[in-house]
């Protein structure tokens, strides 16, 4: 097929080839902007502004007891550790979600995580500026 045709994937959505490609009904493009998103917020965003907190900041201390553990145990790395195992799991929520055909489901860990690291960055921010 030319690049430019309509194409059938094979799970019902019809688009452009090259344009669109889907993961179950959703788009491929969509899920890797969510995603971005929330890499960007939760896993960037909050972890930068936590290590700054932990190793410049004398009157402020990480406030997750599973956090504060994970960085005395391992340091740097397992705060990114823990991170990762959460952005993992939440991937992989998205994309059982994608084969149950559950909207919600899809959508829910990125937007949370999102949410939860754009929060946690600003506070973080806060803290940071007194």
């Amino acid at each position: 097929m030319s690049v430019g045709t309509d194409t059938d994937d094979g799970a019902g959505v019809v688009g452009r080839a090259g344009e669109l490609s889907s993961l179950g009904r959703f788009c491929t493009e969509e899920f890797a902007r969510l995603w971005l998103i929330a890499t960007a917020t939760y896993v960037v965003g909050d972890s930068v502004t936590t290590l700054a907190i932990v190793k410049h900041s004398q009157t402020v201390a990480e406030g997750n007891v599973a956090m504060a553990t994970a960085i005395d145990a391992f340091g740097e790395a397992g705060l990114i550790g823990l991170k990762l195992v959460a952005m993992l799991f939440g991937i992989a929520v998205s994309i059982y979600a994608t084969r149950d055909h559950d909207r919600m489901l899809y959508y829910t860990p990125p937007v949370f995580l999102a949410v939860v690291g754009a929060f946690a960055t600003a506070y973080n921010i806060r803290l940071l500026i007194g």
